[in-house]
C-alpha cells in the first residue's frame, strides 16, 4: 500500500475529486495548507503604488491510501486534473504504508483500504 499526498491549487480540488471518483477512488482526506516552492509567492500592488509580497500561498493537501497496483493510475489522475501548466500547480508524494486497520471491522492491509 502507498499513501499519496498531493499539494494542489485550491481551485483544482473539485476537478481532482471528480476525476478520482469517476474511476472509483472515493476515500480521501483534504486539509487546507499554506506553503511555497519554486513559485516563491506573489507580489501584490498595494495602495498608493506600494508593493507587498505574499510568500506563503494557500494550497490544499489531498491524502489517500491505495493498493500498490493502483498507485500509477491515481497519480496520473491527480496530475492531469490538477495541472494548469503554470508554476505553483503543486507536488505529489508517494509514501509507503506498512499497514492499515479498518476500525469498524478490524480488517487489515489491502482489505482495509
Amino acid at each position: 500500500m502507498k499513501k499519496i499526498e498531493a499539494i494542489i491549487r485550491p481551485e483544482k480540488l473539485d476537478d481532482v475529486k471528480v476525476a478520482l471518483a469517476d474511476k472509483g477512488y472515493i476515500g480521501l482526506n483534504i486539509v487546507g495548507v499554506t506553503g511555497r516552492g519554486v513559485q516563491k509567492g506573489i507580489v501584490h500592488a498595494g495602495r498608493a503604488g506600494t508593493a507587498y509580497s505574499v510568500d506563503m500561498l494557500p494550497k490544499v493537501k489531498l491524502e489517500t491510501v491505495v493498493i500498490d497496483a493502483n498507485v500509477e493510475e491515481v497519480v496520473t489522475l491527480i496530475q492531469q486534473a490538477a495541472s494548469t501548466g503554470n508554476i505553483g500547480d503543486g507536488k505529489i508524494f508517494i509514501i509507503p504504508v506498512e499497514d492499515a486497520i479498518r476500525v469498524r471491522t478490524g480488517e487489515r492491509g489491502d482489505a482495509a483500504v
